[in-house]
């Protein structure tokens, strides 16, 4: 009987011998951790099964393991997107959403997930799926279940409005047209909406603060108007925080911003003219600022607009620099975010952006790691090159401290331990 146990216990111990996790070593030109503002140079990182086991310089590589060779590269952390539309892909708003089914933005919404993650993209925060419902929800799920490749995503599914507050606006008051997010009006009506989101798989509520209406545009700025009250905004952050859920605020204005704070918002999105006011309050409460720069900036690089559009796009840049410039004197966090709508291969320049109007390199890389991963309360899991951390890694071609355009060059990526792109 004793000779019996033995040979189970070794034939047990030779099963799990074999059913080890697989061992790759990563050579890096330089490394960046996701939290020190400093490149190291001739580091090492050990993957082992989905999550790292070591990072640094004096990182021995693991007799046996497969090793990767990128000494001409700079390697950091699988890179954080705060703000994306996956089910969006570059046509006019109406077109997408009037013109367009649920299944093609579906399919298009796979590739859109796809040019994500080999853009170095392993994380996103999908803020709203525009008039396609609950679809990022089973994006999330399919990607998770490895029936299509993509970053791991938090979905806010429809996002919440007010009645009059949202896209589509000039249609006859005859024709019932579907809108971009979900309308809720009154304390009532936003926590039975929020229920409903969360009941069909939202990660987080995003709701717009204040938004662009009928009539009443400025002709050099982005005019919006404010929409919930702070009594609304109150219940739909209490009702999200039940479920362990934030709340992400679209937002141009102070005033708008200021109540979204006093609500208890997690995140203030885009905030093309707050003041320095709003930016103290943030500080204070601990609100991060996504800014995403290139959903403005990139219409100045683009094909010249008849001037009417010339004078609001100048208007509207110039105020969202001065205001990026301005938040990088105060103690504000920042959050990498690109408003991307199907095109994130180009999710890069917000990179470049970033360190044209001010920010260091490194602090833009942070922006996209570890601080995205504060926000998005994943701290614990990505965002950084620890022992311990999921392995999602991303590697350039180049130094972004010296040319933040390296960003661009992505020749390495791997998410949970499975490599995507470049490693041979």
């Amino acid at each position: 009987m004793r000779g019996w146990k033995v040979w189970m216990m070794a034939l047990l111990a030779a099963a799990a011998g074999a059913q080890s996790p697989r061992v790759t070593a990563i050579r890096c030109g330089r490394l960046f951790d996701g939290k020190n503002l400093a490149l190291v140079e001739n580091a090492v990182v050990v993957v082992e099964g989905n999550h790292i086991r070591a990072a640094g310089r004096n990182v021995a590589i693991p007799e046996g393991a497969k090793v990767v060779d990128l000494s001409r590269a700079t390697v950091m952390p699988g890179l954080i997107d705060c703000h994306t539309h996956m089910f969006l892909y570059g046509v006019q708003y109406d077109e997408a959403l009037l013109k367009k089914s649920l299944q093609y933005r579906a399919i298009w919404a796979t590739v859109s997930a796809r040019k994500t993650l080999l853009a170095g993209f392993t994380s996103i925060r999908d803020l709203e799926t525009e008039g396609a419902w609950y679809g990022d929800v089973a994006l999330r799920d399919a990607i998770h279940d490895g029936l299509v490749i993509g970053p791991r995503m938090q979905c806010a599914t429809r996002a919440l409005s007010i009645t009059g507050g949202y896209s589509p606006y000039g249609y006859s008051p005859d024709v019932d047209i579907p809108h971009g997010a979900q309308l809720a009006d009154g304390v009532d009506g936003v926590r039975k909406a929020v229920r409903e989101q969360l009941a069909n798989g939202a990660d987080l509520i995003k709701i717009y603060a204040d938004h662009r209406r009928r009539g009443g545009a400025s002709p050099d700025q982005l005019t919006a108007w404010p929409t919930f009250s702070l009594e609304e905004i109150r219940t739909i952050v209490e009702e999200a925080s039940k479920a362990g859920a934030k709340v992400a605020a679209h937002v141009y204005n102070s005033g708008a911003a200021q109540t979204a704070i006093r609500g208890g918002v997690s995140s203030l999105e885009h905030g093309i003219y707050l003041d320095d006011a709003t930016f103290r309050m943030m500080a204070e409460k601990g609100v991060y600022w996504v800014p995403t720069l290139m959903a403005y900036m990139q219409f100045m690089d683009g094909p010249p607009a008849p001037p009417e559009r010339r004078r609001l796009m100048e208007g509207t840049t110039a105020r969202h620099r001065e205001t990026f410039q301005r938040a990088l004197k105060l103690s504000v966090k920042i959050a990498f975010g690109t408003d991307l709508d199907g095109h994130q291969e180009n999710a890069g320049q917000e990179f470049v952006y970033m360190v044209r109007y001010g920010m260091k390199p490194l602090e833009a890389l942070r922006s996209a790691t570890s601080v995205a991963a504060e926000l998005m309360g994943w701290q614990d899991r990505v965002g950084s090159l620890e022992a311990g951390k999921l392995a999602d890694i991303t590697a350039v071609e180049g130094n972004p401290v010296d040319d933040i355009t390296a960003m661009k060059r992505v020749v390495f990526v791997m998410k949970d331990g499975v490599v995507y792109k470049g490693g041979q």
